[in-house]
Order: structure tokens, then C-alpha cells, then sequence
């Protein structure tokens, strides 16, 4: 799937007319949480989800009626314990917000979008207007980094106000709600604060079937995904229709050339024992979040071995490798493979979320 916001301004791009949904507050067992968003047409869901279930189907629907009006809202929904008609059972309660013309905001998805092709994050500041008899009022602002004081003056005194006011302590990169002051003068009430960062990239090194397999899975779990492999008939987008991008070179050149930061994930599986050595070469001691190699365990210890006594890798340096890569779900076939290195991928960067509050 494409970054969110991207598949956003496409659809702009191209005069489509759309509800972009997004989940700004929740509590309970409710089934997505704040950040998470959807776009209908009409009361067809085009892609994203705010949790499914009749939520999302009576989501739909309000989208529908919203879009006929030309009217944008912030919807309330409670979500009993009872079991609804599919016999889903949730709990707590959302508020979504209901964004009827996002091309209003163009110029704010724009620079967003520009900052993460060129690998910056920063926030997102969605200010949410008074309930009236008409639309709700929308405004975005995006500034790179952390801080919402590089906002327009107006907007980071409202916002600096609103967050002096409230007791509960705030994670800077969590999405929240902010309760703007209450000036007779401001058509806002509220401003939703999330803040976006580029999608983590994985590397593959190796087009054959298991990079093959893997490279669809880092796709569908909103990875950036890049194979490289120096045989054309594997590394083509033929072969490898989920790649974001596909390079043809020798494998140890383009590793060695690879710029890796700590959202950098590497999976190296190429067709041979020399391949792997010269792809994980240039990894040891990088920042790289992950890095794993696929391999027997025979396979792996004879290259330790080579890797201490040659004085490429240290003990320590070698731990931090994953090999044999991917957890032990006891897998035989190459997408029971694939599976399992894409669960450790997902562990991987959960737990690094998690430390970072991210």
C-alpha cells in the first residue's frame, strides 16, 4: 500500500471528489486508534480503515450524505459491548473526523509529501472548527520536525495555549488532541497533532523467490522496498511488482554504497555464500535498525568464523546480526520463509516504536 497521504494527493490530483476519515480521539477497545484513517467515495471504502465492523459501515454511510452536502463534521461514535449484526463485539467510543474537501488543502500535502521523499518527518497540525449548521472548517499545517512553533504565529499560540491548559502529559509523537482556547474571535475548537514520518525502508538483497516473497510482504506491511540483484531477469518490476524500487548492479557495490540509518532494514539473501559475505560486509557497525541473513546453521557459522579471524566483525558486531534470519515458526516453504522474516521484521520495529513512543 502507498503512503497515506500520498494516495491522498493522487486522488486530489486527479479531481476525484472524496471523505477522508481520520480517527482523532478513542478510548476503550476500540478498534483503531488515533492517526488512523480511511477514504470513501461515496460509501465505498477506497482504501485506509478507522477499525471496520459497522463502525466503518455506518462511517460510510454518514461519508455518503457528507459528500452529496459538501459538508464536513466531526462524528462521535459509541461503540456498546453488544454484539452488532455481523456479531462483532467492541467497546469505548471515537471521534472521526469527517473531511469532505480535502483539496482545501493542497498546498499542506504537498510540502508534506515533499519532505518525505526527501526522508524528513515533522507534523501535522489539523485545526477543527466550531459545530455550526454548515461545514465544519478545516485547516492543515505541516512543518518538518518536532516543534509547532515553526507554525504560523496565530496557529502556534493557540496551539502552545491549549497545551499549557491540559493536565495530561503529552508524547510529542503520539497523535493528540489539543482543546484550543475558547477566544469568540477563532472559528476552531480543536487541533489534531500527528506526526508523519517517512515509511522505514527495507533492503533486499537478492531477488530470487524468497526476496521475491518478502519483497510483497514489506509492501502490504508499508515498508519502502528496494531488491537489488545483479541478474536482470530477476531484479525487473516483472518480477518484482512490489518493489518501490528495483536495481540491477552488483550486490556488494550497491550495499556498499547504501545509505543505512536506524530506519533502514536489511534482509540479505542472495544465490550464494560469496554474495551474502560482500552484501553483509558493509552492514556490520552500521545503523541499520535490522539486519538479517538468510542460511543454514552450518552456513552461518562458517561465516562468523571468517567474519572474527579476517577482523571484519567484532563478537558484539556479529550478535546484532539476524542469522539464521527470521523466527522460529518452524518453516519449510519459501513463503512459510518469508513469513517468518517478516514477523521478525514487524517485532523489530514494534519494539523500536515503542521505545522511541513513536
Amino acid at each position: 500500500m502507498k503512503y497515506f497521504h500520498q494516495q491522498v494527493i493522487e486522488l486530489i490530483r486527479n479531481n476525484r471528489k472524496f471523505i477522508w476519515t481520520t480517527v482523532i480521539r478513542s478510548s476503550g477497545s476500540t478498534p483503531q486508534k488515533p492517526g488512523s484513517s480511511a477514504i470513501f467515495d461515496g460509501d465505498k471504502l477506497l482504501a485506509g480503515t478507522i477499525g471496520g465492523g459497522m463502525m466503518e459501515a455506518d462511517a460510510g454511510t454518514l461519508a455518503r450524505e457528507l459528500l452529496d452536502k459538501g459538508r464536513s463534521n466531526l462524528i462521535h461514535f459509541d461503540l456498546d459491548s453488544e454484539p452488532d449484526r455481523d456479531g462483532a463485539i467492541c467497546g469505548g467510543n471515537a471521534d472521526v473526523l469527517m473531511d469532505a474537501d480535502p483539496a482545501l488543502h493542497t498546498e499542506t500535502l504537498e510540502a508534506l509529501a515533499s519532505s518525505i521523499q526527501h526522508g524528513k518527518g515533522g507534523v501535522l497540525v489539523t485545526l477543527i472548527g466550531k459545530e455550526t449548521e454548515q461545514s465544519r472548517k478545516i485547516e492543515r499545517y505541516w512543518t518538518e520536525g518536532e516543534n509547532t512553533d515553526m507554525l504560523p504565529d496565530h496557529i502556534s499560540v493557540m496551539i502552545g495555549e491549549g497545551l499549557r491548559n491540559q493536565s495530561a502529559a503529552i508524547t510529542p509523537t503520539v497523535p493528540h488532541v489539543v482543546k484550543l482556547p475558547g477566544q469568540a474571535t477563532s472559528p476552531f475548537e480543536l487541533a489534531f497533532i500527528e506526526y508523519v514520518v517517512p515509511m522505514p525502508h527495507l533492503v533486499i538483497a537478492g531477488a530470487g523467490h524468497i526476496g521475491k516473497a518478502l519483497s510483497h510482504l514489506g509492501k502490504l506491511l508499508d515498508f519502502e522496498v528496494t531488491v537489488v540483484d545483479d541478474r536482470s531477469e530477476y531484479a525487473s518490476p516483472e518480477n518484482l511488482p512490489d518493489a518501490d524500487h528495483v536495481v540491477v548492479e552488483d550486490i556488494g557495490k550497491f550495499m556498499d554504497g547504501l545509505l543505512v540509518g536506524p530506519d533502514t532494514y536489511v534482509v540479505i539473501a542472495t544465490r550464494g555464500h560469496v554474495q551474502d559475505g560482500e552484501a553483509l560486509r558493509p552492514m556490520i557497525g552500521s545503523e541499520a535498525a535490522y539486519v538479517g541473513m538468510i542460511g543454514s546453521r552450518h552456513k552461518v557459522a562458517t561465516m562468523k568464523k571468517q567474519f572474527l579471524d579476517e577482523g571484519w566483525a567484532s563478537v558484539e558486531q556479529w550478535e546484532t546480526i539476524h542469522s539464521p534470519v527470521g523466527l522460529p515458526i518452524g518453516s519449510k516453504s519459501v513463503q512459510e520463509i518469508a513469513i517468518s522474516i517478516a514477523a521478525q521484521l514487524i517485532t523489530v520495529r514494534n519494539n523500536k516504536s515503542e521505545k522511541y513512543g513513536k
